[in-house]
């Protein structure tokens, strides 16, 4: 638990050193330079939730309208398949019994990245983040307003890998998000962007 008030930090509360300097020109306008680069981090982070919840939502529309109740699709022979399945569980299928708790799960995650998004100042971690978030909206779209009901909606999935999970392109996002902010902890990069040694 430290360690994650250590990593997400309080929001409220902006550390010593962690805002740019403001400088001003001429006109005493502050200057493009001058802008705080956290707001510049957070753009990078809702464009690639953006890019990743698009993609996501559109593939499944095609999914649902072309591949549903259809033979599935060979791409690299039997070793991959775009099949059309629904899926009550999380990511690749796992725990169909809980379909609420991942509801609840995923709305904290975005509660959780947007709070986080206040003192963000690492590019890397912008770029994971989105992904995670993007990730998490794609599916928590589906639970809210796909069958059989809101909040219990089954996600579509469709990347049916041989002798693997079936998943969709949010489920990739969140994995590959998290693989990203594990690898950014291991090297001590904090989202606020400093660098700290264990």
């Amino acid at each position: 638990m430290a360690e994650a008030e250590r990593v997400i930090g309080t929001p409220d509360i902006p550390e010593a050193g962690s805002e740019p300097e403001q400088s001003s020109g001429p006109d005493g306008q502050e200057s493009t330079e001058a802008r705080p680069r956290g707001k510049r981090r957070i753009a990078v982070l809702f464009t690639v939730a953006t890019f990743a919840y698009v993609i996501d939502l559109v593939s499944k529309m095609i999914v649902v309208a072309k591949l549903e109740h259809q033979a599935p699709i060979e791409i690299v022979g039997d070793w991959l398949k775009f099949e059309a399945i629904r899926n009550a569980g999380a990511a690749f299928g796992f725990g169909e019994a809980f379909t609420i708790i991942f509801t609840v799960i995923a709305t904290a995650v975005i509660v959780v990245i947007a709070r986080l998004a206040r003192k963000l100042y690492s590019l890397p971690w912008a770029i994971a983040l989105g992904l995670l978030l993007g990730g998490a909206l794609g599916n928590l779209t589906d639970r809210i307003f796909r069958a059989p009901g809101v909040f219990e909606g089954a996600v579509v999935d469709f990347i049916a890998p041989k002798h693997f999970a079936v998943f969709n392109l949010a489920d990739s996002a969140i994995v590959c998000g998290g693989i990203l902010i594990v690898l950014l902890s291991f090297k001590g990069l904090d989202p606020d962007g400093t660098v700290h040694k264990d």
